[in-house]
């Protein structure tokens, strides 16, 4: 016959010590904490889940695809009602069927009494503008400007067979401190005749003209390379110094910079007007 494992006393204490309790994860970052760069490959992490998210719905497939499908289906209905309920509307509200003290007049007993209840304030409706990048500017649609334009070919080499040098013909603006490559390495070419560090900046309330100095050239609606090179052209949207205006913000603090959009052809005037966003 055999014989029966003996019971050990301490057997049930040591396979529970041995399982994990669910709380083993969290009592180790309070001992030990979380590693030094936890919040920044957490935020990196919750910038990539957008592209995962996206590439995880075209290619999911079957069962999976459709638990994943119905999830993000769920999450779109959820923030559809959240934008609606914070949208910029006046609602109509019937008021409590209260009675009221005084005699009503007859014509007045079938009308409804409605009351107006603004939803969303003018802070948080410009704060979602901004987060946007929308904004009411004065040039909505500006004619684009094509390439053989906006850079001259220059032909360089002792037989001036290479040309991938370019000469920027359009108004530029570059920073202070700018300082130009040697001339073998520097492929985009700003004259420096056409570079300019002041805009002639009206005040659309104020209806005046401003000198301001140019801090920088936020966007060019050509595309991007024309922004990083500085070029203005019609339409272009540029941050310029408005201290010396004196404006202030709700909280007091004196505002540095302000954009504006370029209202002229700076290439052909010589100057460069622009209109404050405000």
């Amino acid at each position: 016959m055999g014989s029966f494992p003996e019971f050990c006393s301490d057997c049930s204490s040591r396979s529970s010590w041995l399982q994990p309790q669910g709380d083993y994860i969290e009592l180790h970052q309070k001992r030990h904490g979380r590693r030094l760069d936890y919040e920044e490959r957490k935020r990196k992490k919750d910038a990539r889940a957008v592209k995962k998210n996206s590439k995880d719905a075209r290619n999911l497939l079957g069962a999976k695809g459709k638990r994943f499908a119905k999830k993000r289906y769920a999450e779109k209905a959820q923030m559809k009602k959240t934008l609606k309920m914070h949208d910029e509307s006046t609602s109509r509200q019937k008021v409590d069927d209260d009675v009221q003290e005084g005699a009503i007049p007859p014509y007045l007993l079938d009308r409804d009494q409605t009351q107006r209840a603004k939803v969303l304030s003018n802070t948080i409706k410009q704060k979602r503008k901004e987060k946007a990048g929308k904004w009411d500017v004065p040039l909505p649609k500006v004619r684009p400007v094509a390439e053989e334009e906006m850079f001259k070919v220059l032909r360089t080499g002792k037989r001036k067979t290479k040309q991938w040098k370019r000469m920027v013909t359009k108004a530029t603006f570059v920073g202070p401190g700018f300082t130009r490559k040697p001339p073998k390495y520097e492929r985009f070419i700003r004259p420096t005749g056409l570079r300019f560090t002041k805009a002639h900046v009206t005040h659309p309330e104020l209806k005046c003209t401003f000198n301001l100095d140019i801090i920088s050239v936020k966007k060019n609606p050509n595309g991007p390379m024309y922004t990083s090179l500085g070029v203005m052209t019609r339409g272009t949207i540029i941050e310029v110094n408005v201290s010396e205006l004196g404006l202030v913000t709700p909280a007091g603090k004196v505002v540095w910079g302000k954009y504006a959009q370029v209202t002229n052809n700076p290439e052909n005037d010589g100057c460069i007007n622009a209109v404050l966003l405000v």
